[in-house]
C-alpha cells in the first residue's frame, strides 16, 4: 500500500466582491431576433456547444464551442449563430465584479479559451442544478461555485478581478436602458419609465440622458432601427409587419423615421443589403 498526504499552503488572496445574480442555458433556435443589448451587471457567457458570432457596436469575434466572453456592465453586445452550427451557451450574471487585463488599466470585454473546457463547462453545470433544483444550501454552493470560477479564470487567463461600484450609470437609468433594449417593440412611453422607476419625468430623461446622450425616446428609436435594419437583410418580411414587429405604430411613420436616419427608404434598404450579398457571393476567386 502506498500512501502519499499533501499539505495544503494558505495563501493570501483578497475577498471577492462577487455575487451571483442569475444562471441559464440557452440555444439558438431562430426564435428570437439578436439585438444589441446591455446589462448593469458583468455577464460570463460560456460557449457550450456551436459556432457564431460575438459582436459589440464597433468589433466582432468569432467564438466556438469552449470560448468563454467576459462582458463588463453596460457595454453593448449580441451574439449570432452560424447557419448549420447553432449556438448553445450557458450565461450567469454577476455583481460587483468585473476582469481587466493585468496590461490595462479599464474593464473591456475579455476572451478566454480553457484547454481543459469540460471542467469550466462543470462549473456552469452545477450551478445551474442548483438553481434548479433548489434545496438546503443551494444559494451558498453556487456562490462558491462562482467563486472557484472566477479563481480559474484569474489563474489561466491572466486578468484582475476589480470591484465594480455604480459610477458608470445610476441605477435607475441603467433599469430603464435595459428594459428599452428588452422591451423595444411594445408601445413605451415616458410615462412607462416614470412608473416603472418612480422617477420624476423631466428628471428621468435629463438624467438619462445624462449619461448616454440620448433621450429615453431617441434611445428606443435607435434600438427599434437597429432591429429594423437586422429584419430587412436577414428576412423577406413586409415593411409593414417589420415597422409593427419593432413597434412603430404606423409603416408611414417609420419610413418617415427611417428615412430622416439612413437617408434613405427602407426598401431601398434591403435592396442595396440584397445586391451587395450577392456581389460577395460571387466574388470568389
Amino acid at each position: 500500500m502506498s500512501h502519499r498526504q499533501y499539505a495544503i499552503k494558505p495563501t493570501n488572496i483578497d475577498k471577492l466582491n462577487a455575487r451571483l445574480l442569475s444562471v441559464s442555458l440557452s440555444k439558438d433556435e431562430k426564435d428570437w431576433q439578436s439585438v444589441f443589448h446591455t446589462h448593469h451587471f458583468t455577464e460570463l457567457f460560456f460557449v457550450v456547444n456551436g459556432e457564431g458570432n460575438f459582436l459589440f457596436h464597433d468589433e466582432k469575434y468569432h467564438i466556438r464551442t469552449g470560448d468563454l466572453v467576459i462582458i463588463p456592465p453596460y457595454m453593448e453586445h449580441t451574439e449570432q449563430s452560424i447557419k448549420g452550427t447553432p449556438l448553445e451557451y450557458y450565461v450567469i450574471g454577476v455583481e460587483g465584479i468585473s476582469f481587466q487585463p493585468a496590461n490595462k488599466k479599464t474593464c473591456v470585454q475579455v476572451f478566454c479559451n480553457f484547454s481543459n473546457k469540460s471542467l469550466i463547462a462543470d462549473l456552469f453545470a452545477q450551478m445551474l442544478y442548483e438553481v434548479r433544483n433548489p434545496s438546503y444550501g443551494s444559494d451558498k454552493i453556487c456562490q462558491d461555485l462562482l467563486e472557484i470560477l472566477i479563481l480559474r479564470i484569474v489563474r489561466y487567463q491572466h486578468v484582475i478581478p476589480v470591484p465594480i461600484t455604480s459610477t458608470y450609470m445610476t441605477k435607475e437609468c441603467a433599469r430603464i436602458k435595459e428594459y428599452l433594449d428588452i422591451n423595444y417593440s411594445e408601445p413605451i412611453t415616458l410615462d412607462t419609465l416614470t412608473e416603472l422607476t418612480h422617477m420624476n419625468k423631466y428628471y428621468m430623461a435629463h438624467s438619462f440622458a445624462k449619461y448616454t446622450g440620448q433621450s429615453p425616446i431617441q434611445y428606443l428609436n435607435q434600438r427599434r432601427m437597429e432591429a429594423a435594419c437586422t429584419l430587412l437583410k436577414d428576412t423577406d418580411h413586409s415593411i409593414s409587419s417589420i415597422s409593427s414587429t419593432v413597434g412603430f405604430s404606423s409603416q408611414s411613420y417609420f419610413t418617415q423615421a427611417f428615412r430622416k436616419k439612413y437617408g434613405m427608404t427602407p426598401i431601398k434598404y434591403r435592396q442595396q443589403h440584397a445586391d451587395g450579398s450577392r456581389s460577395n457571393a460571387g466574388g470568389g476567386i
